[in-house]
């Protein structure tokens, strides 16, 4: 039987830095041929990709992950080496013990009890793992995906192993996540001096006038399963060292977080909207990152929050909140959920897991296999 703990342990001891992996995946790959699965190694770039699937028919779950972590910053400042692995406390430390190498090893550890208690069960189970999600996501579970889908691995269902709790486990699970476009907007003037105004043109003001009405406009009210969209700026940028220079152009970045009553283009024809309604002097470059996805609450969303339920007693709220993960590439094929431990110290300096609660989504994802294949 695999050991949540030892494998979490063992993952995090491969101090696999985006998109470095350092045995990680093959760690992966030698535990789950040991519990039936046949693994397919899928290289893209510079990124080491993993996919492994046990049995051939359907219904098909689906568990997608990442090993790969984000820079361990000021290494003096953890308590513990962050790629030690170290049990203090009650928590298991280290960087990506949260993020999401515990999750990955509680899933592993669930589905070796449910295949040792259920050998000949129906269907398939497979995981997608990936060593991009944490950087550019351009060679990671996007191209998985699609090999998957060329060579008949597409799966019914999927549950993302992303630390989903706020604070405690059966705190929420998420069905979804806002969409990301982000914009420079650039504002032309004529360069001169101060004391003669009249023979130059400041941008500042305008490029003022134009925030403003960016920020003073209420682009909604939110929709059945997401807050209101929000557009924050985020940076302003003169270019101008001189206190008696009137600038030639002024320049600001912003970023809307929005909810499933946009698309990339209908938001963008709003935003030159509102723009346009100040005046015609600007340009704009619009940067899309994340679309914007929900998995509608139904069958799979029922069974993975009753398994929550039935584990931890709480009835967890469906969640849109947060950033961005891969589980925005599983929505274009099957119904995606994520559920994992608590984000609360993920990114973070000393960022550790409760034993205890890597117990318990051992248990939760163990009730998911149950509920999906044995009904």
């Amino acid at each position: 039987m695999t050991d949540a703990l030892a494998l979490a342990r063992d993952l995090i001891r491969c101090p696999s830095i985006t998109p470095k992996d350092e045995g990680a995946q093959d760690l992966l790959s030698r535990t789950l041929g040991g519990l039936g699965f046949t693994c397919t190694n899928l290289p893209f770039g510079d990124v080491k990709n993993l996919f492994a699937r046990r049995g051939t028919d359907g219904p098909h779950l689906c568990f997608a992950g990442h090993t790969d972590v984000v820079p361990v910053g000021d290494e003096k400042s953890w308590s513990h080496s962050p790629f030690g692995g170290t049990v203090a406390d009650g928590k298991l430390y280290g960087r990506g013990a949260a993020d999401m190498k515990g999750n990955i090893a509680a899933f592993i550890a669930a589905t070796a009890t449910f295949v040792h208690n259920n050998p000949d069960h129906k269907g398939s189970i497979s995981l997608l793992i990936t060593g991009d999600e944490e950087g550019p996501a351009v060679n990671g579970t996007v191209r998985v995906l699609e090999w998957m889908a060329k060579n008949g691995h597409t799966p019914d269902v999927c549950i993302v192993g992303e630390p989903s709790n706020p604070k405690e486990m059966g705190d929420e699970i998420k069905i979804g996540r806002r969409g990301s476009l982000s914009a420079t907007l650039t504002v032309h003037g004529k360069q001169g001096h101060v004391a003669y105004p009249h023979l130059a043109d400041n941008p500042v003001p305008k490029l003022a006038h134009y925030l403003v009405a960016l920020s003073d406009t209420v682009l909604d009210v939110g929709s059945a399963h997401f807050p209101a969209t929000s557009l924050q700026v985020t940076n302003v940028d003169i270019g101008n060292t001189a206190e008696n220079v009137i600038p030639a152009r002024a320049t600001a970045m912003f970023n809307v977080r929005f909810n499933d009553r946009w698309d990339f283009e209908t938001l963008e024809n709003k935003i030159r909207s509102i723009l346009d309604r100040v005046g015609p002097d600007y340009d704009i470059v619009f940067r899309r990152g994340a679309h914007v996805f929900i998995t509608a609450p139904g069958e799979w969303t029922g069974l993975v929050r009753q398994a929550v339920t039935d584990i931890t007693g709480k009835t967890p709220a469906m969640s849109t909140a947060g950033g961005t993960s891969d589980a925005r590439f599983v929505s274009q094929y099957c119904p995606v959920v994520e559920c994992g431990l608590i984000n609360e110290t993920i990114h973070q300096v000393d960022e550790h897991v409760r034993i205890t609660d890597l117990e318990t989504l051992t248990a939760i994802y163990g009730r998911v296999l149950e509920k999906y294949f044995l009904r």
